[in-house]
């Protein structure tokens, strides 16, 4: 017996097909709607894939109005300082096509916006994603080609936004504990300081 999927009939048989509102809310550019959740929004995922279809994906935050909405078919969002991996910035280099998924804290509701992206260096763009006194070296471009709401389900299944049922950290090892147990570097306690230092410095 096979157990492996590999067509999409075979999975409309299982699954049945998507109602017309759900066929009918992607729109191809970010009408007042958009633009205001993603004014609202301080937190949002990016994902990516190289050449290869490697894919990743990677979190961006701030205060809410971050992004740079440059018109209803181009946002901005800045590359704040980081690890220096540069995943993402790497991935859009190869392969330009990126997705967007925004949060707000507290809304079920997500926005999903998908397109192309390029990296700027445009000087008078980066002053205004200016946060903190400090201009992005570099910003992410994306050309919009799709976005739609899309429904608090996982939200309301997870409950994830209900603070009686976040976990206590003491129930699991620090970040600190996580790196120095995969990397072998240092010590635990040298490891936090430098996690500490960087949230308090380099944000």
């Amino acid at each position: 017996m096979r157990d492996t999927i590999t067509t999409e009939e075979e999975l409309r048989e299982l699954i049945g097909v998507p109602s017309e509102l759900v066929k009918r809310k992607v729109i191809a550019e970010l009408d007042e709607h958009c633009k205001n959740f993603i004014a609202k929004s301080p937190f949002l995922m990016i994902a990516t894939a190289d050449e290869n279809g490697f894919c990743d994906v990677s979190p961006r935050g701030d205060k809410p109005g971050f992004i740079y909405i440059e018109n209803e078919h181009c946002l901005i969002i800045p590359e704040r300082p980081g690890n220096k991996r540069m995943d993402t910035l790497r991935n859009i280099l190869k392969n330009p096509r990126v997705g967007l998924l925004f949060f707000i804290p507290g809304l079920g509701e997500t926005l999903r916006v998908n397109g192309k992206a390029a990296i700027i260096k445009n000087e008078e763009v980066l002053a205004k994603l200016s946060a903190r006194g400090k201009a992005p070296i570099v910003a992410i471009r994306v050309e919009v080609e799709e976005c739609f709401i899309h429904c608090a389900k996982a939200f309301k299944r997870s409950q994830l936004w209900e603070p009686e049922t976040w976990l206590n950290k003491e129930a699991m090892p620090s970040a600190a504990q996580i790196l120095f147990a995969h990397t072998k570097i240092s010590s635990i306690e040298e490891i936090e300081q430098r996690l500490e230092e960087g949230y308090r410095t380099r944000l």
